[in-house]
């Protein structure tokens, strides 16, 4: 089944490609059938992939497509990775992706660029799956950059107004000083392991001594990266921003797909990491920092919008704090369970800013649970689960990365708390 895997990615790009094309000629129905269908049957295929893996002896499969770079010392080629990690983040991408084209329909249904809106939406599921599913730092790259171009696109679809205009450029601007960290990165781990495939740089690494300056170059350009795509500080002021999009939008970017990049990356690259002791102790202090200095900014907001996004920012913290202090597992948990509760409060926002007649200040809202009592129950679900109280998944995510931080630092523990 693992020999699947490529439809997954290549659905979306269809999509993208059906409905740029076909923006002006096709039904906004027939649009939203092919935008939201394609992203479902990638989840049926990912789910199908993911249950297969459970009961394989073998839990890493290397699907090779074809050579697509060959020249002196460097081979990269287009294969693709299917592993518990890259199986559970498709699920994540797709299932949550499918729910968010799917309220896009009703959501987006008067708007001019309706056609336009759903291409680019299928274009970003592309890339974030090409940035996962990639075997070596090259594929993830494009990915990366992909990614990042749609996030431009999608911010200032508005773009007629200014200030969305200037919101998606100092996205792309900032998010442009992260990737030069990964791109010097990758050129450094080739130069050092002479391939940018996981399946050969990672083996290399592990023979290395802890603590090498060479592989702290390598771990800290990384972790510059993930915190331009990931948000931490300094570089997290992109984020809130980026509400300027529609909030479809802002619930794939901040909930399933472009926040998370730099958190998998790292967990991908966790050999690397696990060698850098150093760099793990800036990780997991840059985290519960950007995670507290989130919180106290987000309780100053009065756009709801902008409240939901500086708690991305904030729990993102959280992750990096986990990925410090090496609990990748609990970190990868968080991963999964915010997904979830932020999609769900974005598009529970989105329901009360339409209802309110695109009114974003909370001090003109009150008195809404009469008028939306499904809303506010999914609301304050998610609310709930944010918080970290039991039994809702944030609970059991959190705890386990504070567990793991107490074990390193009483201190980041406290912090945390």
């Amino acid at each position: 089944m693992e020999q699947l895997i490529w439809l997954v990615p290549l659905l979306p790009f269809l999509g993208f490609v059906i409905n740029g094309l076909g923006r002006k000629s096709l039904s906004k129905g027939l649009v939203g059938i092919i935008g939201s269908g394609v992203i479902l049957a990638s989840f049926i295929i990912s789910v199908v992939i993911f249950f297969s893996l459970q009961g394989d002896t073998q839990k890493s499969h290397e699907v090779f497509l074809f050579d697509w770079i060959s020249a002196g010392a460097l081979h990269i080629p287009l294969s693709f990775l299917v592993d518990p990690l890259s199986s559970i983040m498709l699920l994540i991408i797709t299932g949550i992706g499918f729910l968010i084209h799917l309220y896009s329909t009703s959501y987006m249904h008067d708007d001019e660029g309706f056609g336009k809106f759903f291409s680019y939406l299928n274009l970003f599921v592309f890339f974030m799956l090409l940035l996962v599913l990639g075997s070596n730092y090259i594929v993830m790259f494009i990915g990366w950059e992909g990614v990042g171009l749609c996030s431009y696109l999608l911010i200032g679809f508005w773009y007629t107004n200014s200030a969305y205009a200037s919101a998606a450029k100092k996205a792309f601007v900032m998010n442009r000083i992260g990737d030069l960290g990964f791109l010097l990165g990758v050129f450094l781990i080739f130069t050092t392991f002479g391939s940018v495939e996981f399946a050969k740089v990672f083996p290399q690494a592990a023979n290395m001594l802890p603590g090498q300056n060479t592989l702290f170059l390598i771990t800290i350009l990384l972790f510059i990266g993930a915190c331009g795509k990931s948000a931490q500080l300094p570089l997290f002021t992109w984020l809130p921003d980026a509400m300027a999009g529609p909030t479809p939008v802002s619930a794939l970017i901040h909930a399933a797909t472009m926040v998370t990049a730099g958190i998998y990356m790292i967990a991908r690259s966790s050999v690397l990491f696990d060698l850098a002791p150093l760099t793990q102790n800036i990780i997991a202090i840059v985290g519960i920092t950007t995670a507290l200095v989130a919180a106290i900014i987000a309780l100053t907001q009065t756009d709801i919008k902008k409240v939901l996004a500086y708690s991305t920012v904030s729990q993102l913290g959280y992750m990096f704090l986990g990925l410090g202090v090496g609990a990748y597992t609990g970190s990868f948990f968080h991963v999964l369970t915010h997904a979830f509760f932020k999609a769900l409060l974005f598009l529970g926002a989105g329901s009360v800013i339409h209802a309110m007649h695109h009114e974003q200040d909370m001090r003109h809202m009150g008195g809404l649970r009469k008028k939306l009592p499904v809303t506010f129950l999914t609301m304050m679900i998610g609310t709930i689960a944010i918080a970290g109280l039991p039994p809702f998944s944030g609970f059991f995510s959190k705890d386990e990365i504070l567990a793991n931080a107490y074990q390193a630092s009483p201190i980041l523990w406290g912090v945390g708390v």
